[in-house]
């Protein structure tokens, strides 16, 4: 008898006495909880440096973002961005709410497809796709989001080797002209937001598009599904998303007057951000109380759309959204030990055994993550200090925070830390991976083994004339 599919599991959020999210905040006792867990015994329990992720958190944050859109916007889908947060785990987790999946190489579609994902609820992305993913989606049943222009006939060899029909999409290059004055964050570079998206690698043009869509068509086993684009985090003002997504719709128009062939589905991609009351993001706490919620995406993103298909005469499409960050951030936080506690003349170093190697955006995007103590997590500030990690730079997590007093053995948690933190986490100075932990409710499991030495030192080779010059006789 096959397994009974799970369902997924109603959310009741915890009232916390303060609260950092719905599955988030001080418990009872003073300290910081997970659900139903408290930190400080999940940091003892499973050492430092440490990732938590709150299942329920992440199933609330899916579904705000589902609910929203398809309120405007009925027939959407939502594919979770698996770089955000590829644990086998939490694609379990998307997989149960419904979720799709936007995968980029390989491991990432392995993974998906090992936790039994819909492929076809799958797209493959990529700018320089090799033909090992080819193979494996095209067998699978993925869509594939072309974005060169030897890639057609590299999927149509594949596709008539293995005998089976394939979906492809076109990554379009988009004008965003009403974008030419608009600046959002310095996270891709300078510039405005037209600027910032015209200097990326990703994307085909107007004509590179027509041309795509006019050899498809005369293909076998080619089956054409959909468009796509991806502003990304330049801006957290959702206007700008919906310039994006009514350009969509534009260049529909343009390829059904080329090609004979309208677009069925368009895949605005993601980039949506979150905020918080005590703030987070780049820049120092961008996004704070009025940043956006996935309601005012949803609700401007559909309008743009409905606007400029009855202008063009269009039908609607299917939407599809890759939403990552937004889900996994604020379902995670990271928690670091304090050991020296250094004072110099002008300032005061804590540190940490986390490192920008865990919080990598907060040395290279200069992203702010809210800190706060684990234990008596509400204690009012004392001092500033700057927060830092072990690694031979500055290694700053961070810099000028208000803190309570902290001494070497106390915890310090980084909020809004599940997204883009585990998944690009580094080994610079040798440093070891983090355990992750999945809470849900009162319970607590490790769904990613810490690194030991031996996964670090088992990757080396040394060449037996080296070893001879060093210890032969």
């Amino acid at each position: 008898m096959p397994h009974a599919k799970l369902r997924a599991p109603e959310l009741k959020p915890v009232n916390y006495s303060t609260t950092f999210g719905e599955f988030i905040g001080i418990g009872p006792n003073g300290n910081l909880f997970v659900d139903g867990c408290d930190v400080q015994d999940l940091a003892e329990k499973y050492g430092t440096p440490l990732y938590i992720i709150s299942e329920n958190q992440l199933r609330h944050n899916y579904r705000a973002f589902r609910d929203a859109f398809q309120k405007y916007y009925p027939e959407t889908e939502i594919l979770f961005a698996n770089k955000s947060n590829n644990g086998l785990a939490i694609r379990h987790i998307m997989n149960q709410e419904g979720a799709g999946g936007d995968c980029f190489g390989a491991q990432e579609m392995y993974m998906a497809l090992l936790a039994g994902t819909n492929p076809k609820s799958l797209v493959l992305n990529g700018s320089n796709k090799q033909d090992e993913e080819l193979e494996m989606a095209v067998a699978n049943g993925l869509c594939i989001n072309i974005d060169a222009m030897d890639e057609l006939d590299r999927i149509v060899e594949i596709a008539t080797r293995l005998d089976c029909d394939v979906d492809i999409g076109i990554r379009l290059k988009l004008d965003l002209e009403p974008l030419r004055n608009r600046t959002g964050v310095a996270m891709h570079g300078p510039g405005t937001l037209k600027q910032q998206s015209d200097s990326t690698k990703w994307g085909m043009s107007r004509e590179q598009t027509v041309e795509i869509v006019n050899r498809a068509k005369t293909m076998p086993r080619i089956n054409l599904k959909e468009t796509h684009f991806h502003l990304s985090r330049m801006s957290n003002d959702p206007a700008d998303f919906a310039v994006m997504a009514r350009e969509m719709i534009t260049w529909s128009g343009y390829i059904r007057d080329n090609t004979g062939w309208t677009p069925p589905c368009i895949d605005i991609g993601g980039g949506w951000t979150f905020g918080k009351w005590y703030g987070t993001g780049p820049n120092s706490q961008l996004d704070g109380p009025n940043a956006p919620k996935p309601d005012d995406y949803a609700r401007l993103c559909a309008a743009a759309i409905k606007e400029e298909a009855e202008k063009l005469g269009l039908p609607l499409p299917k939407l599809r959204l890759e939403p990552g960050r937004a889900l996994s951030g604020p379902a995670g936080v990271a928690v670091g030990r304090v050991g020296a506690v250094k004072t110099g003349t002008t300032k005061k170093w804590v540190n940490l055994d986390i490192s920008t190697n865990h919080l990598s955006w907060a040395a290279v995007l200069d992203w702010y993550y809210h800190s706060v103590p684990v234990k008596n997590a509400g204690a009012a500030p004392t001092e500033t200090v700057d927060l830092v990690g072990p690694l031979c730079n500055s290694d700053e997590i961070g810099p000028h925070r208000q803190m309570p007093a902290l001494a070497r053995g106390d915890f310090v948690a980084f909020l809004d830390a599940g997204g883009y933190t585990e998944s690009s986490a580094a080994r610079y100075n040798a440093q070891l991976l983090p355990a992750t932990v999945l809470v849900s409710g009162t319970s607590a499991e490790v769904i990613t083994e810490r690194e030991q030495l031996k996964d670090v030192a088992g990757r080396f080779r040394v060449p037996s004339r080296l070893l001879a010059g060093s210890f032969a006789p």
